[in-house]
């Protein structure tokens, strides 16, 4: 566990100000006092105060989403939620869950024999045991990409991936891209199924044909990219739009196996900007989800819903960013 010896060493400043800014000292700037809150929480330090805090315990339950290192789609979430939670003195445990463990717990009981005033749920599938508890739980709980009707206890938490999706396609319409395909996340997922219905209503809307050919639902990894490009590019696809940027690594690859240039031949657009977004060869054309303000503004509606604050959504916009994996539309594709 971190002391504070090592977060003064890591920052480059007195133990002394390290101790102003855990313990809210107004002689130094509000800009330092977080500074120094956020490398508490990546660091791992947890003072002795809140360890005696009673009943300020949040949970933070992952499940089908990768957060332990930096170059993966979860951890920005994660840290942004504990960082934001360790500012007002919450203590929170990261729960890692599968579906055997919601078989054998159900959610109400395991948050209140463990003390927890609340939950945030990060990667929870439709099909999963826990989403019909979601329908009647009592606890404070927020959802990642997930939504429940009609359970005031529960909000949702998410980018708009309706105006994700239209923001890429048009862009490759504006390159003059008329036969997109369009490579989906995983079966059962909300977002996957909310992204189907953008893509189909944005190429509707800039009169290109929905070809149910260039259309496919995998996985959200790299792999599933293999089983699906080759059909795109058969049916003559100039451009595909993937459903985050492991997918659009995975299409990158499969397209220059099958003797496709990217994006000379095919351009390649994928979502949520993490890091490898900008290493790939070429550098990937993404949606960006600004993932740290996610996993903050998390904490913000959870500790809305805790104070009888029933909040439904809270949505944030996704960026464009503009890289070397598209390009202008070619007039003669490379056979």
């Amino acid at each position: 566990m971190a002391t504070i010896k090592d977060i003064a060493n890591r920052l480059g400043i007195s133990i002394s100000t390290v101790s102003k800014g855990l313990n809210g000292a107004s002689d130094i700037s509000d800009d330092l006092r977080q500074l120094v809150l956020d490398t508490a929480v990546e660091m791992g330090y947890s003072t002795k105060r809140s360890k005696k805090v009673e009943y300020r315990k949040l949970c933070l339950f992952v499940t089908n989403v990768e957060y332990k290192t930096l170059d993966t789609f979860g951890y920005d979430i994660v840290l942004g939620f504990k960082q934001n939670a360790f500012k007002h003195k919450w203590d929170v445990t990261v729960v890692e869950i599968d579906v055997e463990f919601q078989e054998q717990n159900k959610y109400d009981t395991y948050l209140l024999q463990h003390g927890y005033c609340g939950a945030f749920i990060l990667g929870l599938a439709l099909h999963n045991p826990w989403m019909e508890q979601m329908k009647t739980t009592t606890m404070p709980t927020v959802l990642f990409d997930n939504f429940i009707d009609g359970n005031q206890n529960v909000g949702y938490l998410g980018t708009d991936s309706r105006e994700g999706i239209h923001m890429a396609v048009e862009h490759l319409v504006n390159l003059g891209h008329k036969k997109i395909a369009f490579l989906n996340g995983s079966p059962g997922s909300l977002v996957s199924d909310e992204r189907q219905e953008a893509f189909e209503s944005a190429v509707k809307e800039y009169n290109i044909t929905c070809n149910e050919n260039m259309m496919a639902k995998g996985f959200f990894v790299a792999d599933s990219a293999h089983y699906h490009v080759p059909g795109f590019l058969k049916e003559g696809a100039t451009a595909i739009v993937c459903g985050n940027d492991l997918l659009a690594q995975g299409a990158i690859e499969t397209c220059i196996k099958e003797g496709y240039r990217v994006p000379e031949d095919v351009s390649i657009i994928g979502f949520d900007n993490i890091p490898i977004a900008a290493t790939t060869e070429p550098p990937l054309t993404t949606i960006s989800q600004q993932r740290n303000e996610l996993g903050r503004c998390a904490y913000t509606t959870l500790r809305s819903l805790i104070n009888h604050v029933s909040i439904s959504k809270t949505m944030l916009r996704p960026q464009l960013v503009e890289r070397e994996s598209t390009t202008v539309v070619s007039r003669e594709l490379k056979k």
